[in-house]
């Protein structure tokens, strides 16, 4: 089963870089992911200012470059996972949160051709 973590971001808030400690503890965290097998991708996302909104209304494109002053919830970071149950996801997410720190994450799965029924 895949799941997608994701931690909400507020972009009126500043983000500073992580200092090296964290930093690498996550390179750690993420190295011992990998060796475990789980870690399918993860990332960070880029500010709203970078992106852009496609809306497609009455056969109509129309492409929004961003900011999106509108976005209550964003997307910080994320993680693409593969585990046998959301049980396992939310155990994995309890380890990245003790050591990311507070706030909050979501636990999203992943439906694949894999998911669907035969036929």
């Amino acid at each position: 089963m895949r799941f997608f973590c994701y931690t909400l971001g507020d972009e009126s808030v500043p983000m500073p870089p992580p200092d090296p400690a964290m930093m690498a503890t996550m390179d750690e965290f993420v190295a011992q992911a990998n060796r475990e097998g789980w870690l399918v991708a993860t990332g960070g996302m880029a500010p709203t200012a970078m992106g852009a909104k496609v809306t497609l209304t009455d056969g109509e494109f129309t492409v929004t470059d961003g900011p999106f002053a509108e976005a209550k919830e964003l997307i910080g970071g994320w993680a693409l996972i593969d585990v046998r149950s959301k049980e396992e996801a939310v155990g994995l997410v309890k380890r990245f949160a003790s050591l990311a720190g507070p706030g909050e994450y979501r636990i999203r799965q992943v439906f694949g051709p894999e998911d669907t029924p035969a036929g």
